[in-house]
């Protein structure tokens, strides 16, 4: 059948596969930071939008010594397929991990991914159907917005503040969607120095959260990359230790070892365990068999709990440089979250500015951020911008936050010369780059 639309023949001539593709396909775009990563690499910019860990405090000689050990003499087991359930050791030893913030969970309920990210998109493939709801945190994880687009499954966001998710919020996000006669599925929450927000959810919150989203049989997925990181050394209880029955805990080693390993799990309650098993097999088959003995090794034979200090210390002297870099360099009308904890920092910036607008600008005076949008389903946040301190040295930090107050500052005045510009239009959620998570 010929297309009348001369427009959309056009579009199937260059490419045939667009007619084949499954609706599910169409909503997956890339991120906005993307294109952004070629530039930002460049040694004259200073980047201050990925998400990367700095790994120069850990131990390499060593590690590149139990590497070699571990080939030498269990190779044969390390080369070789595994179990999609994860390398049984690994799990116990994560046990260990999980109980610091106060979480017990036994080895068979603990399923190893590629990353805390094919967890997420596990949990979603096995919940959500096409039109059902998920409740995020405004703003949220885009790598998260990804998969629940990438799954059809429509994203409400639910209200934060410097406390965190606010209960009510998230009551009356209930009470829209049931009244809309859809189906929420989970609660999505990173509950500690939250990505992008680099807020952390009140304690006295936690329990009153876990409580609502039980009434309402919504499960809750606690997403919790950073939460060994606090730069006080206080660890929050996790969610999952006040509700063993509906929250599942994702956990990785990428932001407290290395996040080349690609080592994530999920802690699940029984029933759901079986199928992330089943679903982590058609995925994968297994995760890197290799991989996971290298840190199962690293956690028996290093003192990680005092490289996680290293870290501690490291970040907080980074989130310090940015803080007081902010405090120094930024326009009237600026605010900021203060982390006390993790990689970022969530900058709203006056009226009339459209950060994804400005974006091109900045990069031109050689400084890179992420405009928030890209952290909303709905086509908020165009007067926010995640700031990551986690990877520049704090001169590069404070040179990379002067450079972006003085295009700010430009941008201010043209605002009050000219008017602000029209809005732009959100083009949904978005998949990040390796980087900018």
């Amino acid at each position: 059948m010929t297309s009348n639309d001369p427009q959309r023949s056009t579009r199937h001539d260059l490419d045939p596969h667009l007619q084949r593709y499954a609706a599910r396909a169409v909503g997956m775009t890339a991120s906005e930071v993307r294109a952004l990563f070629a530039v930002a690499s460049r040694p004259e910019v200073v980047s201050l939008a990925g998400g990367m860990p700095n790994l120069a405090a850990l131990p390499l000689d060593s590690l590149s010594a139990e590497v070699a050990q571990i080939i030498a003499t269990e190779g044969l087991t390390a080369l070789q397929y595994g179990s999609a359930h994860g390398v049984p050791k690994l799990r116990e030893q994560i046990c260990d991990v999980m109980a610091l913030e106060g979480v017990t969970g036994h080895p068979d309920d603990i399923v190893i991914t590629v990353g805390s990210q094919m967890a997420l998109d596990l949990v979603t493939r096995i919940f959500c159907d096409p039109g059902d709801v998920v409740l995020a945190e405004g703003p949220s994880y885009v790598g998260a917005l990804g998969t629940f687009a990438s799954y059809e499954a429509d994203v409400v966001h639910v209200a934060m503040d410097e406390h965190g998710l606010v209960p009510d919020a998230l009551r009356a996000a209930l009470a829209a969607v049931e009244r809309a006669g859809k189906r929420a599925k989970f609660l999505y929450t990173i509950p500690n120095f939250q990505n992008p927000a680099g807020v952390t959810m009140a304690v006295d919150r936690r329990a009153e959260i876990v409580e609502i989203c039980a009434r309402h049989r919504v499960l809750v997925v606690e997403d919790n990359p950073y939460g060994l990181l606090g730069f006080d050394g206080q660890i929050y209880p996790a969610l999952r230790s006040m509700d063993a029955d509906n929250v599942v805990y994702l956990g990785s080693f990428s932001k407290t070892f290395a996040s080349g390993l690609r080592v994530g799990w999920a802690l699940a309650p029984h029933a759901v365990r079986e199928k992330l098993v089943l679903a982590a097999e058609s995925a994968a088959l297994c995760a890197p068999t290799l991989n996971q003995m290298v840190v199962s090794r690293y956690l028996a034979t290093h003192d990680w709990k005092s490289q996680i200090k290293s870290f501690q210390e490291m970040y907080r002297e980074r989130r310090d440089a940015m803080l007081g870099a902010l405090e120094q360099h930024m326009p009237p009308g600026c605010t900021w979250t203060r982390p006390d904890g993790g990689f970022f920092v969530w900058l709203t910036v006056p009226e009339g500015i459209d950060t994804k607008a400005m974006q091109p600008r900045a990069v031109t005076e050689r400084v890179a951020y992420v405009p928030g949008t890209g952290f909303y389903a709905d086509g908020f946040g165009s007067r926010q911008m995640r700031l990551s301190f986690c990877y520049p040295t704090p001169e590069r930090i404070r040179e990379g936050v002067r450079r972006l107050a003085a295009v700010l500052s430009e941008e201010l005045q043209l605002v009050d010369t000219f008017g602000p510009a029209a809005p732009r239009s959100s083009h949904g959620p978005l998949t990040p780059a390796p980087d900018t998570e």
